[in-house]
């Protein structure tokens, strides 16, 4: 039993597919990431599935994580970004931007100074109420 429990701890975790859906409208209103906070681990899959046409994702320059590589999808296309560095990933839908179509990714830990460079971000107003919604999830 003790050589069991031993392999059972010993064997990877297997990395997560997560499905955030682009809506016109959802529970927080209008042109909305639902989830719009994720909280992932390194090497997990994030989903981001046109529920509603004409959005889409892509990761915020200003928020990402160094070394991180970028993800721009395609309008109704669904996105796929595996995160593998720790920390903040911005999304938002271009289109709808200004409307407030921001999303949070956290990976792993994060750290007090990660946290302070997301909320520094400049974002459009809608999109700065969300975003401060989301970071507000963040452990």
């Amino acid at each position: 039993m003790l050589t069991a429990a031993a392999l059972a701890f010993s064997l990877p975790v297997a990395a997560r597919d997560i499905v955030v859906h682009m809506k016109n409208q959802g529970a927080d209103g209008a042109m909305v990431f639902e989830p719009g906070y994720v909280k992932a681990a390194p090497g997990d899959t994030i989903r981001f599935k046109p529920t509603d046409a004409s959005h889409n994702a892509e990761t915020m320059g200003n928020m990402l994580p160094a070394g991180a590589t970028p993800m721009k999808g395609v309008m109704n296309k669904e996105a796929v970004m595996t995160v593998t560095k720790p920390g903040l990933y911005g999304i938002k839908c271009m289109p709808h931007y200004s409307m407030g179509m921001v999303a949070l990714v956290q990976v792993g830990k994060v750290t007090p100074a990660d946290i302070a460079a997301a909320k520094a971000v400049k974002l459009p107003p809608f999109a700065a109420k969300r975003m401060t919604a989301a970071l507000a999830k963040v452990k």
